[in-house]
């Protein structure tokens, strides 16, 4: 199934416009997206079905919805004389290129995926990935945190990358155990009080 989705906006994608993909014919660089982490060299981009549904649907809307209404402003742009100082041509355009940059990541993200269901993990007595665990600092204040795919982070959510450092300590833990790890702040302590899946 995801093969065949892959597939279907590959040939979509590389059947759109080209002038519209690059302007200059230099290269662009594919993984470069600001506000997105690197995977670590080598490392599966591990995801879990919701992080990918998300993805997925934003790039649905990119080359459904806004690329093509997009396509038809510059189009309507580009007929109106002066393309120099034509602002809806140059923003246009602009915008263009970044939303083609934000499908080819997405795509590629998408095809290097490894889904991970954490209600199908068997060894719910340690940490993997998917699992929520709830952790208790030295001063008694508990938190939650679920460890996620990079692309599916948001600590104000508590759900934290698989390769960031709190993920990194918590990984093959179990419950009552203290795991150390260094955060922005300094080195912190954590006891582990709770593992869920699911």
């Amino acid at each position: 199934m995801y093969e065949r989705y892959n597939y279907r906006f590959n040939s979509r994608f590389a059947q759109m416009n080209k002038a519209f993909v690059k302007e200059d014919g230099s290269e662009e660089e594919e993984e470069g997206h600001p506000s997105a982490p690197a995977l670590p060299q080598g490392a599966k981009n591990y995801m879990t079905r919701r992080g990918y549904a998300l993805l997925k649907a934003e790039l649905e809307q990119l080359v459904r919805t806004e690329r093509p209404a997009l396509v038809q402003v510059v189009s309507w742009a580009a007929k109106n004389g002066d393309r120099s100082e034509n602002g809806d041509y140059i923003y246009g355009k602009k915008r263009l290129r970044e939303i083609d940059r934000r499908i080819r990541f997405l795509m590629k993200r998408l095809e290097t995926s490894v889904l991970v269901d954490p209600a199908k993990q068997e060894n719910t007595e340690q940490v993997f990935f998917g699992a929520t665990v709830t952790v208790c600092d030295s001063e008694g204040r508990e938190c939650s945190y679920q460890i996620v795919g990079i692309d599916e982070a948001d600590a104000g959510q508590g759900m934290i990358s698989w390769i960031s450092p709190l993920a990194r300590a918590l990984l093959k833990a179990r419950e009552g155990d203290t795991v150390r790890f260094h955060s922005p702040a300094g080195p912190r302590e954590l006891d582990i009080v709770e593992i869920r899946y699911g």
